[in-house]
């Protein structure tokens, strides 16, 4: 009784911190989303459909490669938290980044202009790596000190820079609308990237560049890196693997309407909803498994549940009842296609919030590998569904009832993987 009571103040500060950090997050990601959301809306109404819908593929294109990065972000989390040597882990982790930036120069820029052949100009693209690259750079530090007040900040500064950038660029400059459209996304991008430096160096000093001493727990951190690279790749390709059987199989008009409506709306859900899962779910989660708080990360785990619950629902009954009218109110009439592909994304959403709380309990505990053939599982499963799919309509919703079975797959088998922790802790408990 005396150490439930000695741990009764610290889970309670754990979880309080959790709620708090959470919520201020989706205000956070509410305003940019509002910024973000009227911004596309805007650029609906008078610019070409076409330019649109190359700048996000273009975006996409080079997001996949960096979003690799991003994948370090849990690993970070995860190694700071059990080992407290965040020297070593950010030397690692800025050689990997200086390489792979280096990788996305020399190939990406290529396979755009040259196989894809997308006229896109070659300093805009550079602008787009280098600015991406450095953001990433930072937020991955944010993340792993559990700087939560910074990354909240930075969710709803970038949209608003992105916006005013873009004024400047098109009515200042008087670049073209897509020029324009590039080089805000870098400039803004970089303005977030100089932002964090400043406000975590308040905070925490630098950590110098240096050699990194290789210990069997920075080799146990370089092997989670790359598996949660890896999975993070495959998180950003089965929305990738959509936009190019869209390309594949249907007409720029629907390509259209993924891009500037579902697209959006999906990213917008998942940055409201499921990233903050990974943003401050994670990190908690982790420091729980270290410290053996397992009553705490049960009431975690009650309280995602009972908001994913709840968000879902209202997100299919809005679609369900309000659906066509929320599209046509802010979109014009061409884009009415896309109301049935939401309408069917939000039947699965559920189970992208739920999974979301599953991989971050099962990387928690240094499961990184489990965690990634859970993802590819859902590539598969997702590429699989899309093909049988085709065999009965040729309907665009297909597409993204395949994405959701996907994501029900992973669902399904991170359930599993949850309960056999669960089990093992239970099986550790003496009768």
């Amino acid at each position: 009784m005396e150490n439930l009571s000695a741990q009764s103040p610290q889970q309670e500060d754990a979880l309080s911190r959790l709620k708090q950090a959470f919520i201020t997050g989706i205000w956070a990601t509410l305003a940019s989303i509002s910024v973000g959301f009227l911004f596309k809306v805007w650029l609906a109404q008078w610019v070409p459909k076409g330019d649109l819908a190359l700048f996000n593929s273009v975006v996409d294109i080079i997001s996949l490669s960096l979003i690799l990065m991003t994948g370090f972000r849990s690993s970070m989390v995860v190694s700071y938290s059990q080992t407290q040597n965040d020297r070593d882990i950010i030397n690692i982790f800025r050689f990997s980044l200086i390489v792979m930036v280096l990788i996305t120069w020399g190939l990406v820029i290529p396979y755009i202009k040259h196989e894809l052949h997308i006229d896109v100009g070659y300093m805009e693209l550079v602008g787009v790596i280098f600015s991406m690259g450095l953001k990433v750079y930072f937020t991955n530090l944010v993340a792993m000190y559990r700087l939560y007040s910074i990354s909240n900040k930075v969710t709803w500064l970038e949209p608003v820079g992105n916006v005013i950038l873009f004024l400047l660029c098109y009515y200042v400059l008087r670049l073209e609308a897509l020029s324009s459209l590039f080089y805000s996304m870098s400039l803004s991008s970089l303005g977030m990237a100089a932002f964090m430096f400043i406000r975590r160096r308040k905070e925490i000093a630098t950590r110098p560049l240096a050699t990194v001493h290789l210990d069997p727990a920075l080799i146990s951190y370089v092997k989670k890196s790359f598996t949660a690279s890896l999975e993070a790749g495959a998180s950003i390709l089965m929305i990738y693997i959509t936009v190019l059987l869209t390309i594949s199989y249907f007409s720029i008009d629907e390509l259209g309407d993924f891009q500037v409506i579902v697209r959006p709306v999906f990213t917008y859900m998942t940055m409201l909803f499921v990233f903050p899962i990974y943003r401050f779910v994670l990190p908690e989660l982790a420091v729980c498994v270290r410290k053996g708080q397992h009553e705490q990360i049960k009431a975690i785990r009650r309280w995602v549940f009972k908001v994913a619950s709840l968000v879902s629902a209202v997100f299919f009954v809005s679609m369900l009842l309000w659906g066509e009218k929320i599209v046509l109110s802010v979109f014009p009439a061409e884009y009415k296609s896309a109301v049935p592909v939401l309408f069917h994304f939000s039947l699965f959403f559920i189970f992208m919030m739920l999974n979301a709380y599953q991989l971050a309990y099962i990387k928690a505990h240094g499961n990184f590998t489990q965690s990634l053939f859970i993802r590819l599982s859902g590539i598969i499963t997702l590429v699989a569904a899309f093909y049988l799919l085709s065999v009965f309509t040729t309907n665009v919703v297909a597409i993204i009832v395949a994405l959701g079975l996907g994501y029900l797959m992973m669902f399904l088998l991170s359930s599993v993987a949850e309960y056999r922790i669960v089990r093992r802790y239970r099986d550790m408990v003496p009768v």
